[in-house]
């Protein structure tokens, strides 16, 4: 590890990464006692009051998606899309984010629609979203925002569907013969 670090807390540490870890000059290790539980709730703070929601900890592994479209996705393609899916949760809302060889290409956030995350996901990336794979924390509303991913040469899409127009975004997913997998949940960070 290479990185500087100053504190890493986690609920306890192996024998190999402490070796590791104790090697470093004024790292801190702090393990979490047994008792420690998460937070259930996240609180965030708006004009004239606040917003209390669920904590995301949504990672229902790929064996509990539901193909949807396209053929299944093979081991690498399939690891990239649980990556994409997991990182997606730490995006603002509309997330996409387009990834390849296991790291993030290209992030689209914060946008009023999913269409406009699509476009800034695409830009981002330039040409290495061509062959890479993407997330997205909701349902496309509509296949607009999913055909400015195929445009770029995204070859899979994970999302958790339930979109009214669902039948609508499977046939152009269908038609560009594409990869997509349902989640059945979705993240939606505010």
């Amino acid at each position: 590890v290479d990185v500087f670090t100053e504190v890493v807390i986690a609920p306890g540490f192996d024998a190999d990464a402490l070796a590791i870890l104790t090697t470093k000059k004024n790292l801190r290790l702090l393990a979490l006692p047994e008792s420690f539980t998460a937070v259930e709730r996240e609180v965030r703070q708006v004009s004239g009051g606040f917003l209390v929601q669920d904590v995301d900890r949504f990672f229902a592994p790929a064996s509990e998606w539901t193909l949807v479209t396209g053929e299944s996705a093979g081991p690498a393609t399939l690891a990239d899309l649980e990556f994409a899916w997991r990182a997606c949760r730490a995006v603002k809302s509309n997330a996409i984010l387009l990834a390849k060889n296991g790291a993030s290409v290209g992030i689209g956030m914060g946008q009023v629609n999913r269409v406009d995350s699509c476009h800034l996901a695409v830009t981002r990336a330039g040409d290495r979203a061509n062959g890479s794979v993407a997330a997205s924390d909701a349902f496309f509303p509509f296949a607009d925002g999913l055909q400015v991913l195929l445009d770029a040469g995204v070859s899979a899409i994970v999302q958790p569907g339930g979109s009214v127009r669902d039948d609508e975004v499977l046939a152009a997913a269908s038609a560009a013969g594409v990869t997509m997998y349902f989640t059945n949940e979705r993240h939606f960070f505010h």
